[in-house]
């Protein structure tokens, strides 16, 4: 790390001292997820190429695709999750990448540019930036019992003490699996029982979320909630007493990916920024920035704190991940299904 500072530095002295600007009026514009990046690694990338960095923030998959879509703003990197990316190539709204402009790709590890596959047949369209499984957080002081199933979030014993994601497809996902389905179900039938079973759920739950779960459940304002692994790893640190499971009966495996959109009109400054992005020890500061497991194996072989280097929330074995799922796009009609019945579980 001190190393890479330290030839950051250099440039600058150097570009100081020849009279060269920092900031050529190159721009590149980033819309990623809230407090998904390290703003150190944005002013390094700017120092280094002397290109701007412009970021907007999104909360959801379905609450970044349409603005995409409409073009109303020329992004040029997003990190949508893979069935959005699906999606969006499916709809020919990104730009296949060119990887002589993205050397560092060869750190990623070829595990997860085989699960990208999945959703971006020949990894043409995306580069993993963050992986992780979706899963239980729950208070140890305030949770009597094993916790290695869903169940128990739809359990009455812990009416109001109980945390949802507000995410159709997360929400619907989990309720799937507990009843022993896909959770990529097609089935209306299968999807009308998983409404029924959220429906049950709705007057036990204190709050559907997004990314206030984290900070709930440190407060000991909750005694459950559906996180993402990489915020489970940060509330551990935070509050001793919580712990995070992946329920026997499965759950989601996703990747977020960098993607170029067809509308963007830096592509080879998008590319650099990717290609930095990439970079083992640029990785390694997002890591311990965010806390979401990085696809990077430069990154991972840098972490030098052997707790998380082997945890199994962080890096989870084989036993896990075989229980579980990436998403996959479904289609307009399917899609449009799960957020009716969705809408129709919130009342809305």
């Amino acid at each position: 790390m001190k190393k890479y500072l330290s030839l950051s530095a250099i440039l600058i002295v150097i570009a100081l001292l020849t009279g060269c600007s920092s900031n050529n009026g190159e721009k590149v514009y980033v819309y990623n997820w809230g407090e998904y990046i390290d703003p150190e690694t944005i002013e390094l990338f700017e120092e280094e190429t002397g290109i701007k960095v412009i970021m907007d923030e999104f909360d959801t998959n379905e609450e970044m695709y349409p603005k995409i879509q409409a073009g109303a703003i020329n992004y040029d990197v997003v990190c949508p999750s893979d069935y959005m990316i699906q999606k969006m190539i499916e709809n020919d709204l990104l730009y296949e990448l060119n990887f002589d402009n993205i050397p560092n790709i060869k750190y990623i590890d070829p595990k997860h540019l085989e699960n990208s596959e999945e959703f971006d047949p020949g990894n043409k369209y995306s580069v993993p930036y963050c992986w992780g499984t979706v899963g239980i957080l729950y208070n140890k002081t305030m949770v009597d019992e094993p916790v290695d199933s869903w169940g128990i979030i739809f359990d009455e014993k812990y009416s109001g003490e109980i945390l949802m994601m507000d995410s159709v497809r997360d929400a619907f996902g989990i309720a799937l699996k507990y009843l022993g389905y896909d959770l990529n179900s097609t089935n209306e039938a299968e999807l009308e029982e998983a409404k029924a079973l959220l429906q049950k759920q709705y007057p036990l739950v204190q709050a559907y979320v997004v990314d206030q779960v984290r900070d709930k459940m440190i407060g000991d304002e909750a005694a459950l909630g559906v996180i993402y692994s990489g915020e489970a790893i940060y509330t551990s640190r935070e509050n001793p007493n919580l712990e995070y499971v992946v329920p026997k009966e499965g759950s989601n495996v996703w990747i977020d990916s960098w993607v170029i959109p067809k509308n963007s009109k830096n592509k080879e400054n998008a590319e650099a920024f990717i290609n930095f992005m990439c970079d083992p020890e640029i990785a390694l500061m997002n890591f311990e920035y965010i806390t979401y497991s990085s696809p990077n194996l430069g990154a991972w072989e840098l972490i030098e704190d052997e707790t998380i280097k082997n945890s199994p929330v962080a890096y989870p074995p084989d036993d896990i991940l075989n229980l579980c799922t990436p998403y996959r796009y479904l289609g307009e009609e399917i899609e449009s299904l799960y957020i009716q019945k969705w809408n129709e579980v919130k009342g809305e």
